[in-house]
């Protein structure tokens, strides 16, 4: 599922192919993934794009009409760019764009189809979509502290809910917390004054470091990715769907926890003074504490 640093990275190459331009058609090959009407979509062809942003973990785009499109990825879904006269696979494209030199294509390569988008009347409205979590790259470690422990959660789960933080999702709360030295299972309010500082530092240095490789990549949209561009399993990855692998810093088999749709990787050395958790168990231990679907960790 794209998150926080692909988001970035999605932002930078769409601007640099749409900002300032119109789309002359705007065709929908799944009605269902338009989650409202209105505007209607006609009302947004030949209207130029103003602006882009992220919106947890949604792309909006906004028009000169004061109008937004908001677009939620959600697991599969993903942007591509493709010439004039391609011609697309009705499984698994959405939406297409169509600019003077190209379209914007939507595909989704999950029958599930989570993927939406959204037609909104001003900003305003927009931001009704934003689930309410604080920007973990520019808060300040006495914010970001007070939102982790408002409950006794999981870590994991505090970092992926997007009511608290935006933008970190499965994938890279492994990889903060690996780096932090932290286990998954730690319950927020029992957080040392250290170890919410590894995490608070972590947290910035991952997702920027990331953001940054993602931006460098594809050279502030130069080169525009391709669906298998986005993925939450990168080579370079410390933990997050390594398991059996050697961890990077102590050299132990990554572990994980399988609940539902959801895998957790950690290292039991680095994170958990060489304990293994206990998988089969979790269900009965943690309860509500885990998310069962990426649609629960996206709402």
């Amino acid at each position: 599922m794209p998150e926080l640093p692909d988001i970035e990275m999605y932002l930078s190459c769409l601007r640099a192919k749409t900002l300032g331009r119109t789309f002359d058609e705007f065709k929908l090959y799944n009605p269902f993934v338009l989650r409202t009407v209105s505007p209607p979509k006609d009302a947004f062809v030949g209207i130029p794009i103003t602006e882009l942003r992220r919106i947890g973990k949604r792309v909006a785009f906004g028009f000169e009409s004061g109008a937004w499109m908001a677009v939620h990825l959600m697991v599969s879904g993903r942007f591509r760019w493709a010439a004039l006269g391609s011609k697309f696979p009705v499984k698994v494209t959405h939406a297409t764009w169509r600019f003077s030199d190209g379209y914007l294509v939507l595909t989704e390569a999950n029958s599930k189809k989570r993927t939406g988008v959204w037609l909104l009347e001003d900003w305003r409205t927009a931001m009704q979509l934003d689930p309410g979590g604080i920007d973990p790259l520019s808060s300040e470690l006495a914010e970001f502290a007070a939102v982790m422990t408002q409950e006794n959660r999981t870590v994991k789960r505090a970092l992926t809910n997007p009511r608290w933080f935006s933008g970190i999702g499965n994938a890279y709360s492994d990889e903060i917390l690996w780096e932090a030295q932290v286990s998954p299972l730690t319950l927020t309010k029992k957080l040392t004054e250290g170890e919410m500082g590894r995490l608070y530092d972590s947290v910035r240095s991952s997702l920027t470091t990331w953001r940054d490789r993602l931006l460098a990549e594809f050279n502030g949209g130069v080169k525009f990715p391709g669906p298998g561009d986005v993925t939450a399993f990168r080579p370079d990855f410390a933990v997050h769907g390594k398991f059996g692998q050697p961890c990077p810093r102590c050299g132990k088999p990554v572990q994980r926890i399988v609940y539902a749709d959801n895998e957790t990787n950690y290292c039991a050395v680095c994170q958990n003074e060489g304990r293994i958790l206990a998988d089969r168990s979790l269900s009965r231990l943690l309860k509500s504490d885990w998310p069962r679907s990426f649609a629960e960790e996206d709402n």
